[in-house]
């Protein structure tokens, strides 16, 4: 597991204005992690993501079995920046009856005839399962705020600042109602500089076999990189609780990025201590029937029996 102090560092304190420029996109371009080396650091990360992984595995068994929290684990970021692939590595060892992995694309017309969460609501996680959303509600106050024209019918056409201090009002109020209702809610921002995202978009179109993964929407977007910047930053300011806490994590190393999504996310289901339900006595006497009643039986375990 990682040090709970380093975790830290990528944790948004609730109230506390955030500036990206101040959180790292590449964790081993650091003082501390210089002196170790990339090798080694990439060596560490592997072995703490295979370990969480296991006990991720461990976790969500236990949290179905108890049926009495659900998990919500919420991804944003800039394009390039390894939403997807985060995803794969770090659930790839949970059971896939009980994780869910939802990704929002442009809302339809009745969606956006409903309020802005209504669509989200609908994929929530039941209790007792892992719920991801592969970008989320966050879509708008970030791709909305950027693009106020792509609110929808109506909605303000020059929105105002109060209209999006509402908006995050409305979110807190969301994952606050989530929270008293048994849902752990956390929420990570993969933070990639924009010189890496370069080289990610290069290497789909050098790559014929990425092609599919580049849209040119994707260097429309590009250049609003400073105005993302801005929207994420108020949205993290805005909506980093206690409840439900976000994480800038450095993204522009990929294995860096997933060893620190499956630590957090493992630790945090863990922390809900959790138990088996308890079977009543009776339960108890009935099981033992059943053991004896099985092990009694010797010719079962011949062939053909």
């Amino acid at each position: 597991m990682i040090k709970p102090t380093l975790i830290q560092q990528f944790r948004v304190e609730p109230g506390t204005k955030v500036n990206l420029k101040q959180y790292v996109t590449d964790w081993t371009a650091t003082d501390n992690a210089q002196e170790l080396g990339k090798d080694v650091i990439k060596e560490r990360a592997r072995e703490i993501l295979e370990e969480n992984r296991k006990e991720l595995a461990t976790a969500q068994e236990l949290l179905y079995a108890s049926d009495t929290h659900s998990v919500l684990l919420i991804f944003q970021a800039m394009d390039a920046a390894g939403k997807d692939g985060t995803i794969r590595h770090v659930m790839s060892g949970v059971n896939p009856q009980g994780c869910q992995v939802y990704s929002f694309k442009k809302p339809s017309a009745e969606e956006l005839d409903h309020n802005f969460l209504w669509r989200y609501m609908k994929a929530l996680p039941e209790r007792g399962r892992i719920g991801i959303f592969n970008r989320s509600y966050y879509e708008d106050v970030l791709v909305v705020k950027v693009h106020p024209e792509w609110l929808g019918p109506g909605q303000p056409a020059n929105p105002d600042d109060k209209f999006w201090e509402q908006r995050y009002e409305d979110i807190n109020n969301f994952e606050k109602h989530l929270s008293r209702n048994g849902t752990l809610v956390l929420k990570f921002f993969l933070h990639v500089s924009k010189g890496e995202q370069k080289r990610r978009f290069l290497e789909r179109l050098n790559n014929p076999d990425k092609h599919w993964k580049f849209s040119e929407s994707d260097m429309a977007e590009r250049e609003h990189w400073k105005d993302y910047q801005k929207a994420f930053e108020d949205a993290l300011c805005a909506t980093s609780t206690k409840r439900a806490p976000w994480y800038v994590i450095p993204a522009d190393r990929k294995y860096v990025a997933r060893a620190l999504v499956a630590d957090i996310a493992t630790t945090a289901i863990q922390d809900l201590g959790l138990e088996y339900p308890k079977v009543a006595a009776e339960k108890l006497a009935r099981l033992e029937a059943a053991r004896a009643q099985l092990e009694n039986k010797p010719n079962d375990d011949k062939a053909g029996a």
